[in-house]
Parts: structure tokens; sequence; C-alpha cells
């Protein structure tokens, strides 16, 4: 039973965060109106997170079917890749997800009421909602929170808008692979996505305005496009497509580097928040760009109006989302919560993987840190000499007279796996030194970190095996 007198939150969304902030709103008592004018579940379970991993696990398993280290073992050959098959198991794990984790906890839950439609500000306390069935409704609301999340964004290319290109979230729905394949775009979705692309059969050609993944330390982009180049994936650095065609089922791209052609053009370049249909400058809600401003509490710039994640000027991840709703919905029910980014990790799903937290030596630098680091090659790291698989490194970034970790960087097979650890050290605030003499389980990735660590005062090429 809804309690008519507890106090009334509007969710408008219903991805990451709004689910995340809807519950805990309702678990410290509140009456939700959740609003969503599409499908429930938002970004990540339906178009990004869980298809793109389900996608991006299929074709490293081809990829190993075609091509490992133990080749001269182990007999290999080119597997038939049927899309159609992948496409459908993968969409089944999505409707799934969206089952369990959504739909079905929203249908279920007492206090949450559900609106099937496109909600609109009218002042700072009550909301139309023009309903997909027809007709509108007025919701008033005691507080309200935003989590209607962010879509792909479209550059300002001459001709791409009158042509049937890709965004992330076509191309992970295609049911036929393109045989070439041009990415515009070097950040985390078109490296991904460029990758299962290529291992599942495609010719992937990447366009990357200056390099691969820019915001990161140098030396990460250098790794992956090395990890490129070994299996066939061009990448044109420097490079950005002046006008776009699509001619006899093809598209025609000038570039700076010459006239490009494929028969599917993937564009990712960015996500834009999706904010324009609220109604936001009316009632007083700053935004940047389209992006909602919030405070540290996850508040607007107006009382009683709460938001995060992709919407927001916050990273665009779905645990950070889904830890801002959460916070955002103590806040608005008389708690005190702020959410804490200064060890965020962060992993791109490329193979190797890269993963990172904390400050890059750049940044470090920035903030007017005396810094000391080091990068350890992956042929000093015991797992990856078994696994045959020395590309990649782990760097770590120090303040200079303590020793205290201020940022790790890794590109390895397994760099998601490991961050975490690195994570916590940040949090507690440990030195190299104290990394260095932890106990560490031999053989695995996150012993790199140990490794790493003790390079800092060691060669540790004259250490054992599982030297201490």
């Amino acid at each position: 039973m809804k309690n008519p007198k507890a106090l009334h939150i509007a969710v408008i969304g219903s991805g990451g965060a709004a689910m995340a902030a809807a519950l805990k709103a309702a678990e410290r008592g509140a009456r939700i109106t959740l609003i969503e004018r599409g499908t429930l579940g938002g970004t990540c379970v339906n178009t990004g997170c869980v298809p793109s991993k389900i996608m991006i696990r299929a074709a490293h398993i081809a990829h190993l079917r075609r091509e490992s280290p133990f080749d001269k073992g182990l007999s290999a050959q080119a597997p038939v890749v049927r899309r159609a098959k992948l496409l459908a198991q993968q969409q089944r794990r999505v409707e799934e997800l969206r089952e369990a984790k959504y739909a079905g906890i929203l249908r279920d839950h007492p206090a949450i009421t559900v609106l099937h439609g496109e909600a609109r500000f009218v002042d700072a306390q009550q909301l139309t909602v023009k309903l997909n069935e027809g007709g509108e409704q007025t919701v008033r609301f005691d507080r309200a929170f935003i989590g209607t999340g962010a879509r792909p964004a479209e550059p300002p290319v001459p001709g791409l808008a009158d042509t049937p290109y890709l965004t992330s979230t076509g191309a992970l729905a295609l049911d036929t692979l393109p045989e070439r394949l041009i990415v515009i775009g070097a950040s985390v979705v078109a490296l991904e996505l460029a990758q299962a692309f290529a291992r599942l059969g495609s010719r992937v050609t990447v366009l990357a305005r200056s390099r691969l993944l820019s915001q990161e330390d140098p030396v990460v982009g250098d790794a992956v496009e090395a990890a490129f180049a070994r299996e066939g994936i061009e990448v044109l650095k420097q490079t950005q497509a002046s006008r776009v065609d699509y001619i006899d089922h093809e598209f025609v791209l000038e570039t700076n580097a010459g006239i490009l052609r494929a028969d599917q053009l993937l564009v990712a370049t960015g996500r834009t928040p999706n904010t324009e249909a609220l109604n936001l400058e009316a009632i007083g809600v700053e935004t940047a760009r389209g992006a909602i401003l919030v405070d540290e509490h996850l508040q607007t710039t107006v009382s009683g109006v709460y938001a995060a994640g992709d919407c927001t000027d916050q990273p665009q991840f779905v645990y950070i989302a889904a830890a801002g709703g959460s916070r955002a919905a103590v806040n608005m029910t008389g708690g005190e919560a702020t959410l804490d980014l200064s060890a965020m990790p962060a992993v791109i799903f490329t193979d190797p993987q890269v993963a990172t937290v904390g400050l890059t030596e750049a940044e470090a630098l920035e903030q007017g840190f005396s810094v000391d680091t080091r990068v350890l090659d992956l042929e000093n790291v015991p797992r990856a000499l078994v696994n045959f698989d020395t590309g990649g490194f782990i760097k770590l970034v120090a303040e200079r007279d303590s020793g205290r970790l201020l940022g790790v960087q890794a590109v390895a097979g397994e760099a998601g796996e490991l961050i975490q650890t690195a994570v916590m050290a940040l949090r507690a605030r440990m030195t190299v030194h104290d990394i260095a003499n932890e106990l560490f389980p031999y053989l695995t990735m996150v012993e790199g970190l140990k490794l790493c660590a003790q390079t800092f005062t060691k060669d540790v090429t004259q250490l054992s095996c599982c030297a201490g």
C-alpha cells in the first residue's frame, strides 16, 4: 500500500541512476512516481554495457579459435560466424536482465508507480507527462530526480545526417557483418566495437581525430594501437572526415587521408545528454552543453531537484550513475550523502583491456605534485608469461617524497580485474612501498601491481619467480 502522506518523489528515467534513486528513496519511506518515455532499463542493459560485452566476448572466442599463442600445439580453425544467431542470443540475455532487474522489480514494488510517457517541468514542483498511450497527466511532487541518460552524439560532418550511418545502438543490433567497416571515433565505444567487428570478420578502419584514447596517458593509446596493428585493424591518426555520402549502398568519406569507402559506417564520437525536452531552463536548472550541473549532493541549481548519471556533468559510467542516484535519494529524503570520485576506476574492454584509476603522470604534475613513476612491461609478470600474452604494461604514479600512490594505468589481458585492488590502495592512501610488501597470490595478473611497486626500489628481473 502506498502511503499518501509519504514524501512524493518524481523520478524521470529508468536506467542505472533513476532505478537506484527510486529504490533507495522507496527504501527510506518515500512514494515514487517513475516516468519513462521509452524502454525500461536505460542504456546499459538495453543498448550499452550488456549487449556490447556479450558481442565483445563472442568476438574474443572467435579470435581465439582462429588464432592463439598455443597454435603450435593446438589446432586452430577460422570459425563460421552466424551473426543472426549471436544477435538472438545477445538479445535474449538483454531481455532476461531487463525483466529481472528493471521491469519485474518496478511491477512488483508497492511504493513505485510507473508512467510511460515524456515528462516536462511546469515549475519546481510539478510535471506534465505526455502519455505514450495518449493524453496528459499532471504529476505534483515534493522532490524530483532526473536520470534521463544520454544518446550517441552526431558530429557536424557535412552529408552525414543524410546517410544511414550506425551509432553504437545500431551496430549492436546488426544481424549481418559488414565486409568493410569504417569507425569514426577513437575513444571507448569506438575502439571496443571496432575490435569486436574485426574479430568477427569485418575489415575495419578507425579514424582518430588525434590519436587513440587521447584523454589517457599516451602510452595507453600506443599500446592499444599496437594490439590493433597485430590484428590487422587499420588506424588512421590525425584523420577527419570532411564529407560523408552514401552512394549505391556504399559510404564514401572525403578525408585528409584521401577517399575512403565502406559498407557500413559507425560513428562513435561521444554522447549527448537527454535533457532538451525537460523544459529545464524555464525552472532555472542550469546546464552546460546540455549536461545538468549538480553539486556534491547531486542537487541541481534548483532546490529539491536532483540529477545523476549521463545527463549530468559527471563521468559517464553506469556505476557512477547508480552511486549518484542512491546518494541523491538519501539527500532527497533528509539524509546527507556525497559522491567521492577521487578513486574512480575505468575499464575499456578491448583486448588487452585498459584499466585506470586516479591521476595520470601529466595530471599529477598539473596538480602540483612532485612525482615518481614506474612502468612495468608484462614480460615481467609471471601470469602474462605463462599465458604467452605479454603485450601491455602496468604504470604506477606516486608522490615522490612520500611514495603515496596517486594513480594506476594498466593495459593487460585482465586489467579490469586488477584495477579494483588499486582503487582500494588509493582509498587507503597506501604507498608504493606498502604495496610492494603486501601478499599477492602468485600467477595472477594483479600481482603485477606488487611487481611494479617493487621496481621503485628493486630490479625485478633479478628476483625469483614469486619473490616477496
